[in-house]
């Protein structure tokens, strides 16, 4: 199918976009600059200028595809009102692209973070998790499900807080360059809590299962390691870059600081036996061995 995907020259969009074209898809990607058309345009996609703000653009690009998968997001966490911002931002996008696919019974996949849940691992059937900074998206999110009784075929795809490919990404890949900056690898608390993560590679190959075959109105794991000790993470990234390992107020970490320090493991079970989908790729631990001095 012709699939309208954002995001698709990060990270994780990069490696949906070859997993698309890897299985016969062809994709149209929305670029916000002349360096991600030619991104876009080297990997095998074709490039719609325009950015997440750009509504018109967002529905003309729905209205091309027979499927639509929604990554962009603005990773600005320098303040609670950049995140703010870019919750807003994503809203009001998600919600245009919602509205143009509104009983075309085409498939639109997108994208939320696994929920917490006291005293064991999350599952795909506890509801996203809708407090602190980012839980907007999450609200968003679960409207879009909704739109399951208007004639689209939602999904959601909850990533873990570290995506990874080659020691970079996701909130490990920012552990890493506060390291950098401050000269200590550091964690929140005691560092027993655990965050989940996935390899980017294995993320993609869900992104493209939900696109094909997910029901209206469900929701999905995208993860690989249930969760990995925060203070694990910590030494390794210490390990790599010659630091000291050593425990930081919650405080360093500006409006993630509690989310940081959440316990926060989740299992992909159910995830695995309805969709088939098997990670593949290193864990997060072996894949921060990559991080470069």
């Amino acid at each position: 199918m012709r699939v309208f995907i954002t995001g698709g020259t990060g990270l994780i969009g990069s490696a949906v976009v070859a997993e698309l074209l890897g299985n016969g898809h062809t994709v149209l990607a929305l670029t916000r600059s002349d360096a991600s058309a030619l991104a876009a345009e080297k990997a095998g996609a074709e490039p719609l200028r325009g950015g997440l703000a750009d509504l018109d653009v967002l529905r003309a690009g729905a209205a091309r595809a027979d499927g639509v998968i929604h990554l962009a997001f603005s990773n600005d966490f320098s303040s609670a009102d950049a995140v703010a911002n870019a919750v807003a931002e994503e809203t009001a996008a998600l919600t245009a692209l919602g509205e143009e696919l509104v009983g075309s019974d085409r498939p639109f996949v997108t994208c939320s973070g696994t929920p917490a849940v006291p005293g064991r691992a999350s599952t795909e059937a506890d509801p996203a998790s809708t407090d602190g900074p980012v839980g907007g998206r999450s609200r968003t999110v679960t409207t879009i499900l909704g739109l399951a009784s208007r004639g689209v075929r939602t999904s959601a795809v909850r990533l873990p807080r570290t995506v990874h490919n080659q020691g970079d990404g996701g909130f490990a890949g920012l552990l890493t360059n506060i390291a950098r900056q401050s000269g200590v690898s550091g964690y929140p608390g005691d560092g027993t809590q655990r965050w989940p993560a996935v390899h980017a590679l294995d993320a993609a190959v869900l992104f493209r299962l939900a696109l094909e075959r997910a029901e209206a109105g469900t929701a999905w794991h995208a993860v690989a390691d249930e969760g990995d000790q925060v203070r694990d993470i910590a030494a390794v990234i210490g390990k790599r870059l010659s630091l000291p390992v050593e425990s930081v107020p919650a405080e360093t970490y500006g409006p993630l600081g509690q989310i940081f320090s959440a316990d926060q493991p989740s299992s992909s079970a159910h995830t695995r036996q309805a969709l088939g989908w098997e990670p593949k790729h290193p864990g997060l631990l072996e894949d921060l061995e990559n991080i470069q001095p």
